[in-house]
């Protein structure tokens, strides 16, 4: 039996800017991603895979420093 996760988080940022992010681990496959809304419209998302060593720190509940900091990096420079 594989091990599923999933987890959402919602920031309000002013001026009607949110920003969502969101694990999920199914079958022992995961992924991080962000996604960007302004005003209610959907700005963007960037998804990334978790890697194996994040996993395993997610399932014995270990706090990942830095966790979205390769989506923060990719929504930048694909979005400004």
């Amino acid at each position: 039996m594989g091990y599923n996760y999933s987890n959402q988080e919602s920031e309000m940022v002013g001026g009607g800017k949110k920003i969502v992010r969101n694990v999920s681990i199914k079958n022992n496959k995961g992924y991080k991603s962000i996604t960007k809304y302004n005003r209610g419209k959907k700005m963007g998302t960037v998804k990334r895979r978790l890697s194996s060593s994040e996993i395993n720190m997610i399932k014995n509940k270990k706090f990942i420093p830095g966790l979205f900091k390769s989506c923060n990096n990719c929504y930048r420079n694909k979005f400004g």
